[in-house]
């Protein structure tokens, strides 16, 4: 049950949950941020899952079921029937011989008190009520394996091409994939989701099915259905009952067929503000104020699939305002921004991302996003335009921050411009957050830590260690794993980096110096998460390396001192 603005900030208010001046600042940040009042009162720590959950219980005048410490198991959640539950938005909360607490998040309904009375008709029914996406995370427990639909869409001689897709998008929502992979093979095509950065198979079709679900897609995607032998791009608005969901679509030719995979650009982070992104207080504060300065270039760099645009269209979001000018240059605009000028990269008509800056300096803009720099023409107008007034950010394929300072001396930008525009260096890599419905914590000492992290004593110097884990749960299909967040490696530009960039350092001495300025690296701040339980360390170690090895570290701890001196 979604409760609109006004039905929100009234239960907040009456229930003092918020003061009447928190709350006109929340409404003006949303009005501004064009996103909603909650949003603001989550990243200022005003308001969380739980109070907001208690605040709406007490407006009905029930109590607050908690399905994220009490879940049901599967075999409580299949004794309501599918249809029931789903139209009552219903789960059993506790149960015992002789009596059943249902948790909905519509607990006013006397309709559903009389249809499960009838379901349970020797018990007493009591209601509490619970969060909407909580109750949406159990009602996965409904759902049957792809293959199966897949064969009842088969055996019943439906429209199969369009209902295979809408089953196969369905749960590519649902378990909040990134991407769709369909891999045609010898006889059969294995489908996959991307979750939470790990491909996972969903389900296999028998390959007779394939051409025609090929071919619906490219009809969709406005791509050539008679070329099979080039790799072809295109997008797809995708509607569906009450979703509307935005794919960029890429279908190249393989051995066994043609492969398609379908990239979903999930509605939830078109609002993702700086809070939600995994920064540090302190990193927090470094990006805001190199974010308010007038000019200057911002970079993040990392691989593909790290989260940089992200970042990036996070702090757009913090700037946007109807006071300055922001626009865009991408390949492809993955997310619009109201209020926000996106330009979209057309080789075909010769937009490319230098042509397109040449153009978007000439439109007054106060800050300006190059999607990415990738070659030296468009590096030297990017630093150009940082020079002249202009803050400009823009993504970068830097192995980590220090190593981007000599990249982009080696695409032929000189070290003074460089030394005098740069702002602020951002390195970033995903990692997957423990599951928050099934995290349990683990007591280790450092012999147990050691056989899977030899560097583990340097990070965790106590005997024994309380670190988080995963179980596994429905909410996160068995991984222990659910959603992503961000560990970061942020360099300042400072006077002494200046006289370095001069020099045309290397990435190690680049470091050497951040370092000693105050910089941490990416596997450090991962650490951080690790012992704040919000990942664990098979992920952390999985997405990135110590930066040093612990003889190295050893050296360094005797020898540190002299070398800083030095």
């Amino acid at each position: 049950m979604k409760f609109d603005q006004k039905k929100i900030e009234q239960i907040l208010l009456e229930g003092n949950y918020v003061s009447k001046e928190d709350m006109a600042k929340a409404k003006e940040f949303a009005v501004i941020q064009h996103s909603d009042i909650l949003d603001y009162l989550s990243r200022e720590g005003l308001i969380t899952d739980d109070l907001l959950g208690q605040a709406v219980s007490e407006k009905f005048g029930v109590p607050y079921g908690d399905l994220n410490t009490n879940q049901p198991s599967r075999e409580q959640v299949l004794k309501i029937p599918e249809e029931i539950a789903k139209k009552f938005r219903v789960v059993i909360f506790e149960e015992t011989d002789k009596e059943i607490t249902l948790a909905t998040d519509m607990p006013s309904s006397k309709e559903m008190i009389d249809a499960l009375q009838i379901i349970f008709p020797n018990k007493k029914i009591k209601n509490v009520f619970s969060l909407t996406e909580d109750i949406d995370s159990v009602f996965l427990y409904y759902k049957k394996a792809l293959d199966i639909r897949f064969l009842k869409i088969i055996t019943q001689n439906k429209r199969i091409a369009p209902e295979i897709i809408d089953e196969i998008v369905a749960d590519a929502l649902a378990f909040r994939a990134s991407d769709i992979h369909f891999d045609p093979q010898e006889k059969e095509v294995v489908i996959r989701f991307r979750i939470d950065g790990v491909l996972q198979e969903a389900g296999r079709l028998s390959k007779e099915y394939y051409e025609n679900i090929l071919n619906l897609i490219k009809v969709r995607a406005h791509i050539r259905t008679d070329e099979h032998f080039i790799a072809q791009d295109g997008a797809i608005r995708y509607q569906k009952d009450e979703k509307t969901v935005d794919m960029r679509v890429s279908v190249v030719p393989i051995l066994d067929g043609e492969k398609i995979v379908i990239r979903l650009l999930a509605e939830y982070i078109r609002n993702f503000g700086l809070t939600d992104l995994g920064l540090s207080s302190a990193h927090q504060k470094i990006i805001m104020q190199s974010a308010k300065k007038p000019f200057g270039m911002i970079l993040v760099t990392g691989p593909t699939g790290s989260g940089k645009t992200t970042t990036l269209y996070a702090l757009l979001r913090f700037l946007n305002n109807p006071a300055i000018n922001i626009t865009t240059i991408e390949d492809p605009v993955e997310y619009k921004i109201i209020g926000v000028n996106h330009i979209q990269v057309n080789p075909q008509t010769n937009l490319t991302f230098a042509q397109g800056l040449r153009s978007i300096i000439r439109q007054d803009p106060d800050v300006i996003l190059v999607g990415e720099i990738r070659d030296q023409e468009t590096a030297e107008i990017s630093v150009n335009a940082a020079l002249t007034g202009h803050l400009l950010f823009s993504t970068f394929h830097a192995n980590d921050a220090a190593s981007a300072i000599p990249r982009f001396l080696d695409m032929g930008v000189e070290s003074f411009l460089l030394a005098s525009t740069l702002e602020l260096l951002v390195a970033q890599r995903l990692v997957r957050k423990i599951c928050e419905k099934c995290r349990y914590s683990l007591s280790q000492n450092q012999e147990e830590l050691a056989k899977i992290f030899p560097q583990a004593k340097y990070y965790f110097p106590d005997e024994k260690i309380t670190l988080y884990h995963g179980k596994g749960c429905p909410a996160c299909s068995g991984t222990g794993y659910k959603g992503r967040t961000a560990i970061f490696e942020i360099i300042r530009n400072t006077p002494e980096l200046q006289d370095l960039i001069l020099k045309n350092p290397s990435a190690k001495q680049v470091w050497a110096l951040a370092k000693s300025q105050g910089s941490i690296p990416l596997f450090e701040d991962g650490i951080e998460k690790v012992k704040n339980g919000i990942t664990d360390l098979a992920e952390l170690i999985r997405v990135a390396n110590p930066p040093v090895f612990l003889e190295e570290i050893n050296g360094k701890n005797k020898s540190g001192k002299k070398e800083a001196e030095e």
